[in-house]
């Protein structure tokens, strides 16, 4: 194995110990890479919805665990058979972490969808720490074009609103439900693909409306209201069930709801009438490495600004509870202070 040994053989992380407890601060053995397995230093990581609900407990991993699977880096140590980077290389660690690569979904192409995954953060520790270790095969080179902090939100707000838009096809009137890290930069993207955006917004969250349209979102209001034109398509990131039944009101005929998150509350009732006419309602999964290497080249070449808020590691809780409150204009991102070690 090679190595830049660190100089402590001791981490820090903030671990989930319980769900709907607080992370704690632990210092824990650095660990090193198994083979096809990189050691990563962390220099930021992003605090996604996902953590949120992993931590409250509304979809149920590993335990204990460190989250965080929008993570920056420097590659400190190279377990045996990696040879697509080398020590020193910055890297980016997503969500999906590792697939069986012989289900059904794996051979045909679809391995967001495999029967046997790992997910960063959620089976594998993650980069809500000062160090972690991952798969090779399943990191992304970056683009020079963004800092650490800004590349983070990218990894997973980015890549999971890169599939969304995918799957919502040649869409022009496009509405955006929940305008928080996924959409702030799906929007910049369709916006610079000369696409109609209009988002909805908690009812009332004026700031939040006007961030939209700073961004080129033509409309943006309440999700209380009825969109000003038929729109073609509509993706929802907010976990809000009562979303789907009003979004279908407000697409046209043959138009796609794209429920874009990996939990949400229970849809309710509503009347077949809202879904006739060739309205589908579909649900996005993980992502797949070539949905990153394509998304990642894209970002850099719109390019993509991200806003976010940098906490210190040890703020990890205080970033979760600004994220469940609905108080962050962007993304969340923890910079840990690596300060005195490796």
């Amino acid at each position: 194995m090679s190595a830049d040994r660190p100089g402590t053989d001791t981490m820090r992380a903030m671990q989930l110990d319980a769900v709907r407890q607080p992370l704690s601060l632990v210092e824990r053995p650095t660990p090193q890479p198994g083979p096809g397995e990189m050691l990563i230093k962390v220099a930021a990581c992003g605090v996604c919805r996902t953590d949120l609900h992993i931590v409250d407990g509304d979809i149920h991993g590993t335990v204990p665990i460190v989250p965080g699977h929008e993570v920056i880096g420097h590659v400190l140590a190279l377990g045996q058979d990696v040879t697509a980077f080398k020590i020193g290389d910055r890297v980016g660690v997503p969500w999906l972490g590792q697939t069986c690569g012989v289900c059904p979904y794996c051979r045909s192409g679809r391995e967001n969808l495999c029967d046997r995954p790992q997910f960063t953060g959620f089976d594998r520790d993650g980069g809500f720490a000062t160090h972690c270790v991952a798969n090779a095969a399943y990191c992304f080179a970056l683009p020079a074009a963004f800092s650490d902090v800004e590349a983070a939100p990218l990894l997973c707000a980015g890549l999971i609103g890169y599939r969304s838009l995918k799957i919502a096809g040649e869409a022009f009137r496009i509405g955006l439900y929940g305008f928080g890290a996924a959409a702030h930069i799906l929007a910049q993207v369709a916006v610079w693909q000369q696409r109609r955006v209009f988002a909805f917004t908690r009812p009332g969250d004026t700031a939040a409306q006007d961030f939209a349209r700073s961004l080129g979102c033509i409309w943006a209001g309440g999700s209380d209201q009825s969109s000003p034109e038929a729109l073609d398509a509509a993706i929802i990131f907010a976990p809000v069930g009562a979303l789907v039944p009003a979004a279908l009101k407000n697409v046209r005929k043959g138009a796609r709801v794209v429920c874009a998150g990996i939990h949400m509350s229970d849809i309710p009732s509503f009347p077949y009438v809202d879904l006739w006419g060739e309205r589908s309602i579909l649900s996005v999964a993980n992502l797949t490495r070539e949905d990153g290497a394509e998304f990642l080249a894209l970002a850099a070449k719109v390019p993509i600004r991200t806003t976010t808020t940098s906490f210190a590691l040890a703020e990890a809780n205080h970033a979760l509870r600004l994220l469940r409150n609905g108080e962050l204009e962007g993304a969340a991102v923890l910079v840990p202070d690596t300060s005195g070690a490796a």
